[in-house]
């Protein structure tokens, strides 16, 4: 990797190892409970100490790291109950972004999501809940995009890292990928007959799903 990309101190280490420890732990590249050790971080990301130990504490504060007293840092684990919480506070904002969609998404914006909506199917039809996965996060992102509800989606990008782990799980249990799909196809009828009342409800039915799914986990 050209030494550009891995500056040894300052802001932009600090940057640096904060993309990489917050791409690894998104991405599942680093466990729940897992140890952050900041000698091994800094010489595998080619950094200082100081800026992985300043990176953990923004991680810490997305509430993706948590930091224990005299032992250091570890990746934080979500509980049920946990992510249950977060779920429900999802609601109400995702509830939010969809009915702002539905009101102002425009002709192609709407297509984006119907095609979308058709990936999804094919790969339900096609048994591939990976990439299920994948799309189900690129329809949430699109509509909250669609929506221009900016303080609704910074609270939200926070919200979800916290539930990563958690969502990819869900899509890897048989039968979930295709009750989920009904649900997301919902919304997204819902927001092309620009109908704010019902894509709101459609999102809380489906997040009240997640929520059930979640409790039986």
């Amino acid at each position: 990797m050209p030494e550009e990309a891995r500056p040894g101190s300052g802001e932009q280490a600090k940057q640096y190892a904060l993309g990489r420890l917050r791409e690894s732990i998104l991405r599942g590249g680093m466990a729940p409970a897992q140890r952050l050790v900041e000698n091994e971080l800094a010489e595998q990301y080619g950094v200082t100490r100081a800026s992985i130990r300043a990176a953990l504490l923004d991680l810490a504060s997305e509430g993706l790291v948590e930091r224990i007293r005299n032992r250091g840092s570890r990746v934080r684990v979500v509980t049920i109950e946990e992510a249950v919480e977060i779920t429900e506070c999802r609601m109400a904002l995702e509830g939010l972004c969809a009915a702002k969609a539905a009101e102002v998404a425009t002709d192609a914006q709407i297509d984006e999501l119907t095609d979308l909506g058709k990936a999804m199917s094919e790969a339900v039809a096609g048994g591939d809940p990976v990439s299920y996965s994948e799309l189900n996060h690129e329809l949430h992102t699109l509509i909250r995009v669609v929506s221009g509800q900016r303080t609704a989606v910074a609270l939200l990008e926070r919200l979800n890292a916290q539930l990563v782990r958690h969502r990819f799980q869900l899509a890897l249990r048989p039968g979930r990928p295709r009750q989920s799909l009904s649900e997301h196809l919902a919304v997204v009828d819902a927001i092309s007959a620009r109908d704010p009342r019902a894509a709101e409800g459609a999102v809380r039915a489906h997040l009240s799903s997640v929520i059930d799914a979640l409790r039986d986990d």
